[in-house]
């Protein structure tokens, strides 16, 4: 389910880190903490993340060409992927090394932290920001978990700039926890060595959340399928006609072009008397009914065929016809099961469309 790229939630992100990041400098400068320094890093890296997601928007509402047929849909996961890149390298790798140097400089007799009080304040309101960006992302990442867990929403959404947004927000606000904890800790022992293994642990801490965002984006990249809930709708409205004159689905390939233009490809059976004027109607009606279900289906390709039942049962498939038992036959029956094996609500079952689990079945 689109939910419009998550713009606002962007742009609540960049201003809330773009204000973060100069609070927290402005900290690291008066108080010499090392983990206020890799929180500063931290909120410039997300800030260019934020700028990198809305030029990945901008960028896949190219018009198509010659070249790109389909469109440049797919800029917004290749954006989301260099994302993962950056806050891997600019953030995590930065404050795992700032954290090393903070522990070779205590070593050495310096590192002290000074004024922990001004490094708390800015903390607790760098925690405000972030949870207003959080709840902003939560709150527009809603329509489109349908009632899912948010985990599974991250890691199964279509859209990748939200679930960037929430992981991003969420490993701040850990961040700034864990650097409050660090500076309270130097400030009570006066050992500074809480503040380096803080920086450490944050640095940490990003290098985690890229590697997932990498894993999830590659998948989003490589090209996934539609869901099984909307392969279900979309094999119920091909062959939902009222005259049946589309009498089943016999191969079926799906893929996003990008997060909100799904390609169908289908070879489907007709009725072998029909004329070709009777079989262009019900392909049209066919398409019409399945842009209606699926509404993001935007990129249609019905193909017509004759499915032969004699020689499908006799094993003799020849050209142009297929094995009687197509694998779409009673795939809402199955996913309901399935939904019931897990204890979930029928309602579930019908309505997640933010299933990443196999884009079509075999």
């Amino acid at each position: 389910m689109s939910t419009g790229g998550g713009r606002k939630a962007i742009f609540a992100a960049a201003t809330a880190n773009l204000g973060i990041a100069a609070a927290k400098f402005v900290g690291f400068l008066v108080t010499g903490a090392s983990s206020m320094l890799a929180e500063a890093i931290h909120s410039v890296v997300d800030t260019t993340n934020q700028m990198l997601l809305l030029l990945g928007q901008k960028r896949a509402r190219k018009a198509a060409d010659v070249d790109h047929p389909f469109g440049y849909g797919r800029n917004r996961y290749f954006y989301a992927f260099l994302v993962a890149l950056v806050l891997f390298t600019a953030g995590g790798l930065f404050s795992i090394y700032e954290g090393v140097h903070k522990l070779n400089l205590i070593e050495e007799g310096e590192g002290e932290v000074v004024s922990p009080g001004v490094a708390i304040a800015i903390l607790l309101f760098a925690v405000v920001l972030e949870s207003w960006s959080l709840r902003t992302a939560l709150r527009e990442s809603k329509p489109g978990r349908a009632g899912v867990t948010l985990w599974r929403y991250i890691r199964r959404a279509r859209e990748p700039e939200l679930p960037v947004v929430i992981l991003e927000d969420t490993a701040a606000l850990t961040g700034l926890m864990i650097a409050l904890v660090a500076i309270v800790a130097s400030a009570v022992t006066g050992d500074p060595t809480y503040d380096a293994y803080g920086t450490i642990a944050i640095g940490v801490l990003l290098v985690s959340v890229a590697v997932i965002l990498v894993f999830e984006t590659q998948s989003l990249l490589v090209g996934e399928g539609a869901t099984r809930e909307d392969t279900a709708h979309i094999v119920a409205a091909i062959e939902g006609g009222p005259d049946d004159s589309v009498d089943r689905v016999i191969h079926l390939k799906t893929l996003y072009l990008g997060p909100d233009e799904l390609l169908v490809a289908a070879k489907v059976s007709v009725r072998h008397a029909d004329s070709a004027s009777d079989v262009t109607a019900a392909i049209n009606s066919a398409e019409e009914r399945l842009r209606t279900v699926v509404p993001v289906a935007r990129v249609v390709y019905l193909e017509p065929d004759v499915f032969d039942v004699t020689r499908a049962q006799a094993g003799d498939a020849g050209p142009g016809t297929h094995s009687e038992r197509t694998p779409y036959r009673g795939l809402r029956e199955e996913l309901l099961q399935e939904a019931e094996a897990r204890d979930e609500p029928r309602e579930e079952a019908r309505d997640d469309t933010t299933d990443r689990d196999a884009s079509e079945p075999t």
